[in-house]
C-alpha cells in the first residue's frame, strides 16, 4: 500500500494536526509493510520542506502559482500526485483546510472518501475506519470501496510522530502552472490577530459561552484567564452567533475540535454540538451557575457560582 499525506504548513514548519495524521499513516504501513511519503505545496517552501523531510520522504509542489491556498488549483496538483505516484491512500488531517482542498480533490479522482477518522483496524486486510457521526453521539466503523481512498484524521486522536534523527530525501516536483486553472482568486480574509497559541495546537484552552454578555467581558474573563495559564481563548456557537467572538474561535461540531491537558468551560451549558468538539480533552473543568448543566456530567473539575465573580478571583490568584 502506498501513502501519501497532505502536510499543512505555516510557512515555515509543518503544523501539528498534519504531523498527528503522519502519525495515523505510519501505524497504517506498519500493518502493511507499505510505503509512505509527504506532500507540501505552496511557494517557496526551503524551510517546510526541511521540517516535513524529518518526518518522511517528501514531495514539494513549490510555484509562485501555489502561494494562496485556492481549492482549484491544488487539489488539482494533489490529484495528480496521486495519480503519478499510484497512491492508495490519501491521509490529511481534518482541519478547515483539507474540508475545502481535500474534499474538492476526492471529487477529482472518484475516490471514497471518509472524514475525522478517529481510528482504524485491520479485518482480513480490509482497512476499516472509525469516524463520529450524530455529533459524536455514535462512532461507526466504516469500510471504503473504490480507488483511491481519501480519509481525514481527527489530530486529538493521535499523537504526533517523531521527528527521525536523519531527514528523509526530499523531491522538486515539475510543474507546470499554464495547465492549472484560475477561476477561484482570493480577494481577502478577514480575520482578528491574536498573539495567543492557536486553538487546536494548545495544551490549555479557556473557552466562555453564554453567560457572558459582550465582547469586552469575554477578553477580561476568557482572555485573561486564557493568558494566565499560557494558553489559547475559545468560545461556543452561541457566543459566535452573538457577536461576541469570532468564529476561529468557535469549539464544537460545526467548529474547531480540541483535545488540550486541560480545557476550562466559563458559562458553558454544554449543548452536545459543543461537546463534541472538546469531550476528549484529559481534563475538564466547568464553572457554571446552573447545577443541573449538562458539562457537569462529563466535567471532572466543576465549580458551581457566576463566572463573574469567581474568575476575576481565579486570575488574581494565577498572577499572584
Amino acid at each position: 500500500m502506498r501513502l501519501l499525506v497532505i502536510m499543512e504548513h505555516d510557512g515555515a514548519v509543518v503544523r501539528a494536526a498534519s504531523r498527528s495524521a503522519a502519525a495515523f499513516a505510519n501505524l497504517v504501513i506498519q500493518e502493511t509493510q507499505g510505503e509512505i511519503e509527504t506532500l507540501v505545496l505552496g511557494c517557496d517552501l526551503g524551510k517546510v520542506a526541511a521540517d516535513a523531510a524529518t518526518y518522511a520522504p517528501t514531495l514539494t509542489a513549490d510555484h509562485s502559482a501555489l502561494r494562496v491556498a485556492v481549492a482549484d488549483r491544488y487539489a488539482q496538483v494533489i490529484a495528480r500526485v496521486v495519480l503519478e505516484r499510484k497512491v492508495d491512500l490519501l491521509v490529511a488531517a481534518s482541519t478547515s483546510w483539507s474540508k475545502d482542498i481535500v474534499g474538492r480533490t476526492a471529487g477529482l479522482l472518484g475516490g471514497a472518501m471518509a472524514s475525522d477518522v478517529v481510528g482504524f483496524e485491520f479485518e482480513e486486510d480490509e482497512l476499516l475506519l472509525r469516524r463520529p457521526m450524530f455529533a459524536g453521539a455514535v462512532t461507526a466503523t466504516v469500510a471504503l470501496e473504490g480507488h483511491p481512498r481519501i480519509v481525514t484524521i481527527r489530530a486529538s486522536a493521535f499523537d504526533e510522530i517523531e521527528p527521525a534523527k536523519t531527514p528523509f530525501e526530499v523531491t522538486t516536483l515539475e510543474l507546470d502552472a499554464e495547465t492549472l486553472p484560475d477561476r477561484i482568486v482570493l480577494e481577502g480574509a478577514e480575520s482578528r490577530a491574536y498573539q495567543r497559541p492557536d486553538l487546536t495546537e494548545s495544551r490549555v484552552v479557556v473557552s466562555g459561552g453564554r453567560a457572558i454578555k459582550n465582547s469586552e467581558d469575554y477578553e477580561r474573563l476568557v482572555g485573561r484567564l486564557a493568558d494566565s495559564l499560557g494558553g489559547a481563548a475559545g468560545s461556543s456557537r452561541a457566543l459566535v452567533d452573538a457577536g461576541v467572538a469570532p468564529n476561529e474561535l468557535q469549539v464544537g461540531q460545526t467548529g474547531k475540535i480540541v483535545a488540550p491537558d486541560l480545557y476550562i468551560a466559563l458559562g458553558i451549558s454544554g449543548a452536545v454540538q459543543h461537546l463534541a468538539g472538546m469531550k476528549n480533552s484529559k481534563v475538564i473543568v466547568a464553572i457554571n451557575n446552573d447545577p443541573h448543566a449538562p458539562i457537569f456530567e462529563i466535567a471532572d473539575y466543576a465549580l458551581l457560582g457566576d463566572i463573574y465573580q469567581l474568575v476575576p478571583e481565579l486570575i488574581e490568584k494565577l498572577d499572584g
